[in-house]
């Protein structure tokens, strides 16, 4: 981070404002490397924080917004609100600032954001999708903050979360501006015939959640840098097989789709290499990024990573030699306390031993209790950090 920290405004302020899962471990650099007078505030996960003294480091709820989150978004704004062109606004973003800036639209309460929030997550919505909606339905999101920073000059650094990396996707782009339309996102809604509140359907309708667009002079002087992405894990990830003497193969760190699918396609590539030695000569190691989705039909526990592993568990069946991580980089695999889970090859025969129904219990999304069953979920705490998901499937 420190390379792409700006110098400090010379005739004015500098303040520092951002959301996201690794917001608070960013201001703690600035803090740390700044070298004149800085103030602001951050929003991050609960048990994200960072210890810091002059940048205000305020903890709310993730994925489902809170009213924590939205008294946070609102003084953000009103802080940002009368500077002038001579003053610098340093925004930190990174994956997670949707659901902890919630700072409805007039006339759309924060219950009902909730609401769709939990719809949106459970009907398999890409995170495109859901932020598209987030954007027209927020008054900070899809770059009105950096409205309500104007005439200020805005530098954003963002680490993204997001397949493909696009900017004004991750925490749906407070600051950047916004390529999509209220009509995209109500063809989100009937695409997953979502039920919501007539006020958000009448909002959208009448284009009053329209976001502002590139030709904006707001957004002129601004300019924003991606300084962390799946790719670097995975090609960290890489380093650390290469030096293990295992070969390494990036397959995508931009991987989308059901975690369930996901799980059988590297299934069905793993034990193709085990048998074949196609497309790769074992021992190799197959690792892969991006983030997965799970419509939720079950009553069970677990996140993408433990359902895209019970997945794969069901279809390798204890082949030999195939071993799997899959974890959330942040450390928290959906809302649950774990990153991931482990597979080993003798995980069917241990599930079987305790009694364990594999595909029953992937039925009911339950892929965090059947890992827990073998103690073998992954529990590293919040790393304050998120580059998405991260699978590694080793082949012996």
């Amino acid at each position: 981070m420190p390379a792409y920290l700006p110098p400090p405004a010379a005739h004015g302020r500098t303040l520092v404002v951002g959301a996201g899962k690794g917001a608070a471990a960013m201001a703690k650099v600035v803090e740390d490397r700044w070298p004149g007078e800085i103030a602001g505030l951050v929003v991050t996960r609960y048990g994200h924080g960072a210890d810091c003294s002059r940048i205000e480091v305020v903890e709310a709820a993730h994925p489902v917004p809170d009213e924590a989150g939205r008294r946070a978004a609102g003084r953000m704004m009103d802080m940002v609100r009368g500077l002038t062109e001579n003053d610098l606004v340093l925004c930190l973003i990174s994956g997670g600032g949707s659901a902890l800036l919630a700072l409805p639209s007039e006339g759309i309460t924060l219950q009902q954001k909730q609401a769709l929030n939990k719809a949106l997550l459970k009907c398999g919505a890409t995170i495109s999708e859901i932020n598209c909606v987030r954007k027209h339905l927020s008054a900070i999101k899809g770059g009105r903050l950096a409205l309500a920073c104007a005439p200020a000059r805005v530098v954003t650094l963002l680490i993204s979360d997001v397949p493909g990396d696009d900017p004004g996707i991750i925490a749906s782009g407070p600051t950047l501006p916004d390529p999509t339309t209220c009509d995209e996102a109500l063809a989100i809604l009937y695409k997953y015939d979502l039920e919501v509140a007539p006020e958000v359907r009448r909002h959208l309708k009448s284009g009053a959640g329209e976001t502002p667009k590139s030709a904006n002079p707001a957004f002129a002087r601004n300019t924003h840098h991606i300084i962390a992405t799946a790719r670097h894990a995975l090609e960290a990830a890489a380093e650390t097989a290469r030096a293990a003497g295992i070969t390494p193969y990036i397959l995508s760190d931009g991987i989308e789709g059901e975690a369930r699918d996901i799980g059988l396609m590297h299934a069905a590539l793993a034990k193709q290499v085990a048998l074949r030695g196609q497309p790769f000569k074992p021992p190799c190691v197959l690792i892969s990024g991006g983030e997965t989705t799970v419509t939720v039909r079950g009553r069970g526990r677990g996140g993408r990573n433990a359902e895209f592993l019970l997945s794969l568990a069901t279809a390798l069946d204890g082949h030999p030699g195939i071993h799997a991580i899959a974890c959330d980089t942040d450390g928290i695999d959906g809302s649950e306390d774990n990153a991931g889970a482990v597979y080993q090859p003798d995980s069917m025969q241990r599930a079987a031993a305790l009694g364990l129904r594999p595909r029953a219990m992937l039925e009911n999304n339950d892929g965090y209790g059947f890992f827990d069953a073998l103690g073998d979920l992954v529990v590293s705490g919040p790393t304050r950090t998120n580059v998405n998901d991260f699978r590694a499937i080793l082949i012996l």
